[in-house]
């Protein structure tokens, strides 16, 4: 016996039963029309963008406040008697911490303006995000912020190299490199990698 059921929304089930001689014998199966398919959920979709969105936002703001860190902060070497960093050096002493203007030296100060641009980059690019999030056309990719925060990444990169190969010549040989630096070098993977990820990504509505 074949059933032929129209089913609410337009859907077509096509309902076949068996029925033999014997009872254990009977067989029943349904099945679907090949022109129906099974829709996938908005709410799904829009909660699976949604976390997207957040986690792309979120390794951004990290990678930016390792730069701020990095960037600010005078630990880059490290010793026994104090520490140093891009803008003043620290000694410690038995009435306190002395600190003096960092060197003046031309590779320090390129040091300085490459981690300033990266921060500057990497701002620009979060602002540049935001604005293409509302005016970019469905499907297009966010290039230009891309291009920001890998650029940013590339100013920390390079800064990070020229303080590894420069520092020697400035700091004691006792000293060690500090947890800014540490900072710097891992804010550059988190900013390529989320340039990356703004590069490949596409608007959906």
């Amino acid at each position: 016996m074949v059933k032929l059921v129209l089913q609410h929304g337009g859907y077509t089930d096509l309902s076949l039963d068996c029925v033999g001689q014997s009872g254990p014998q009977a067989e029943r199966g349904t099945y679907l029309h090949p022109s129906v398919q099974e829709q996938p959920k908005p709410h799904a979709t829009n909660v699976k963008m949604l976390l997207l969105l957040l986690g792309i936002i979120f390794l951004h703001v990290v990678a930016l406040v390792l730069l701020f860190v990095s960037t600010i902060v005078s630990v880059w070497s490290t010793g026994q008697f104090g520490t140093s960093d891009l803008w003043q050096n620290c000694s410690s002493a038995t009435n306190g911490q002395f600190c003096v203007p960092a060197s003046a030296g031309e590779w320090i100060q390129a040091v300085q303006a490459l981690m300033i641009l990266s921060i500057i980059f990497s701002c620009l690019a979060l602002f540049l995000f935001f604005c293409q999030l509302f005016t970019l056309q469905k499907g297009g990719r966010f290039f230009l912020t891309g291009a920001f925060q890998i650029l940013a990444s590339l100013f920390v990169m390079s800064g990070a190299i020229i303080y590894t190969v420069m520092s020697p010549e400035w700091a004691p040989s006792t000293d060690s490199f500090g947890y800014s630096y540490i900072l710097a070098w891992v804010a550059f993977p988190l900013a390529l990698i989320s340039g990356i990820i703004y590069v490949v990504l596409r608007k959906r509505e």
